[in-house]
């Protein structure tokens, strides 16, 4: 009977939305989080008839024919982007990303990685990393004796002394864009990988190329809409339960037809 594989089928894509839907709220107080989205799309069919085909002697055609569908499959898992709301913090080294580009990061491989997360810290060098140790692309080294640090929107990184009138400039960050960045490969932290489907990364200074300013003091919010997230929970359980409802009609035609003597 296909109809059992048919709802079993719809009950792992079901399966799917709701882990989707559950990483989602787990997220929803992560630094420039975005949401996730399962996409479903139909499997193949059977033509039992196929439309067009000659039914008649005649020449009469079938006007629709016979495709009897054999269930759902998870087609892709996108992100939703879009620009949190900026939460201010008034850290030295906190940066919101006001536009769409990504901060580049190097990890232990020599490997670049790419995050909206401007949780920043620095270490006992000085040298200005994530929040898990990876140095930030361009590398900046804060001096020991610097009183405060200064990031315009540009990305100029400042150090003020307090022997000295003037800040000395350390350097300046630079945002990286792609053509797709939905095709970039989430590999946890707040880190992405460039992959064929992303394109390569484009690089400017902030303020160019669309890529968007920095905001010194201020961390970007996760995009999770709470409500809209629990109202397709509700909508992905009850999707689960009918197709469990739908076996359950299947198990007791199948039990009426092994009955008949």
């Amino acid at each position: 009977m296909r109809a059992l594989k048919i709802a079993a089928a719809g009950m792992t894509a079901q399966q799917t939305r709701v882990e989707v839907i559950s990483n989602n709220l787990a997220n929803m107080n992560t630094t420039g989080y975005n949401p996730r989205r399962a996409e479903f799309a139909d499997l193949h069919y059977q033509q039992v008839a196929r439309a067009g085909s000659i039914n008649a002697s005649d020449g009469t055609v079938l006007p629709t024919g016979v495709q009897l569908g054999l269930g759902v499959r998870t087609s892709a898992v996108s992100v939703l982007l879009g620009q949190g709301a900026l939460g201010q913090t008034g850290g030295d080294l906190d940066i919101a990303i006001e536009g769409q580009g990504y901060l580049e990061v190097t990890l232990p491989n020599g490997q670049p990685a790419f995050t909206r997360d401007g949780a920043l810290k620095r270490t006992g060098d000085g040298l200005i990393v994530t929040a898990d140790g990876y140095p930030v692309a361009p590398d900046i080294t804060i001096p020991a004796d610097a009183r405060s640090v200064s990031i315009n929107a540009e990305g100029e990184v400042y150090a003020y002394f307090t022997d000295r009138i003037q800040p000395e400039r350390l350097g300046q960050f630079s945002l990286s864009g792609f053509t797709n960045p939905k095709g970039l490969e989430a590999i946890g932290s707040n880190l992405f990988l460039e992959t064929p489907a992303s394109g390569p990364s484009l690089v400017a200074d902030p303020g160019q190329d669309g890529l968007g300013l920095l905001r010194q003091g201020y961390l970007e919010d996760s995009s999770v809409d709470p409500v809209r997230e629990v109202t397709d929970l509700i909508e992905a359980q009850r999707g689960y339960e009918l197709n469990s409802k739908v076996i359950t009609a299947g198990d007791q035609m199948l039990s009426a037809m092994v009955q008949i003597r």
